[in-house]
């Protein structure tokens, strides 16, 4: 029984080490069969980090618009052929009119509120005024004069032909005549430039122009001095830009020079040099330039930058863009060009800075369009596409 055993006991061991000698077999197969895969998925891993990200993005005008980027077309001529001055956008002489009563008395009514739009000639307010009664029974009376002396005129002059009445008199009825008639039109001139009511009790407080009542000092009941500004009135259409420019920069500017207002929004309006104070302020030690600009929606009151391009400037060959256009990309200075289907980061050679402005020595040309605002966007999305690849 014993040998017997062993010989069982010998079985079994021979029949383990056979499995387990397959096992080991399987398992080296199975890792051979795996090991070409892995080392054949790791290349492109590697080959994709290695390849360069892409320097172009695809936006459609639409998306462009909806992230608020702006475009601009450049030109070359460097920072000497450019003035940059703060400037303040204000009526024009005759786009802003001051509404003042033109007799003493108590407002008794009140047409327009701040803000409402004015007609020309359109009443605002009426004043009820003492004075104005005197101005209108003025009026009535040299009229009543006036119309009296020419009854007395025609009398004498019927009296003189029927050999009546002396010459004398009717030279004296014709000089009393002429002077009720001068009388009668002083009254009448009076009463309109004090704009009396029909009734003659008040004036009529009326706006000289079209616009916009921007300012109202007036309030319903309220007793007013003569010439006191009860409204002011402005036309937004009508407006100039005022710039402060220093000596030197003033004798390069002449009238009809380019210039580009640049709005705090971002915004742009083209804009041209009208004339330039020959004197300089007493406080500031600086010119007034004076610019006349096209567009709408520009608000008087709003603080502006300015950038005035005179005749006689200082061109280069360099090409001046805002600083917010340069962007650093992997160490790099670059400015997205606007492409037919979106942008191109093209990398450029900056150099001396100024007033918000960089110029450009290399890299670009005149003529192309590049993004002056939120270029940071395109910035982060190219990055973001960079991420992706890898």
């Amino acid at each position: 029984m014993i040998p017997q055993d062993k010989r069982l006991l010998g079985g079994v061991a021979a029949a383990v080490l056979v499995a387990a000698a397959g096992g080991f077999t399987v398992a080296r197969c199975t890792s051979d069969t795996r090991a070409p895969t892995g080392a054949a998925s790791a290349t492109p891993d590697r080959d994709a980090k290695e390849a360069p990200p892409s320097d172009s993005l695809a936006m459609t005008a639409t998306a462009i618009k909806d992230a608020g980027i702006l475009t601009d077309t450049i030109s070359p001529g460097g920072l000497g052929a450019e003035i940059v001055a703060q400037a303040t956008i204000v009526p024009s002489p005759t786009g802003e009119a001051i509404v003042t009563a033109r007799a003493g008395g108590a407002v008794t009514r009140i047409f327009k509120r701040l803000g409402d739009p004015v007609r020309a000639g359109e009443a605002l307010a009426v004043v009820e005024s003492r004075d104005a009664a005197q101005i209108a029974a003025d009026r009535t009376a040299a009229a009543a004069k006036a119309t009296l002396a020419q009854r007395s005129l025609a009398r004498e002059r019927y009296l003189y032909d029927q050999k009546v009445s002396a010459r004398v008199d009717l030279e004296q009825a014709q000089a009393e005549a002429a002077s009720a008639a001068a009388e009668a039109r002083r009254a009448q001139v009076a009463a309109g430039a004090a704009n009396i009511t029909r009734d003659g009790r008040g004036v009529i407080v009326a706006s000289p122009i079209a616009g916009r009542v921007t300012s109202m000092n007036v309030s319903l009941g309220a007793f007013v001095q003569p010439e006191t500004e009860l409204f002011r009135v402005a036309d937004p259409r009508l407006i100039q830009i005022e710039a402060a420019v220093g000596a030197a920069d003033a004798a390069r500017l002449t009238a009809g020079d380019r210039a580009i207002v640049e709005l705090p929004d971002g915004r742009t309006a083209a804009a041209r040099v009208r004339a330039i104070t020959p004197t300089l302020n007493g406080e500031t030690r600086a010119a007034t330039a004076v610019l006349d600009v096209t567009g709408t929606g520009l608000q008087p009151g709003l603080a502006v930058r300015v950038r005035m391009m005179p005749l006689r400037g200082e061109t280069t060959s360099a090409i001046v863009v805002p600083e917010e256009a340069v962007q650093s990309v992997n160490g790099r200075d670059v400015v997205f060009v606007r492409t037919a289907d979106g942008f191109r980061a093209r990398p450029v050679t900056t150099g001396q800075r100024s007033a918000g402005r960089i110029e450009i020595s290399s890299g670009l040309s005149g003529g192309q369009v590049i993004a002056t605002k939120n270029a940071f966007l395109l910035k982060a999305e190219l990055g973001k596409g960079a991420g992706e690849e890898e």
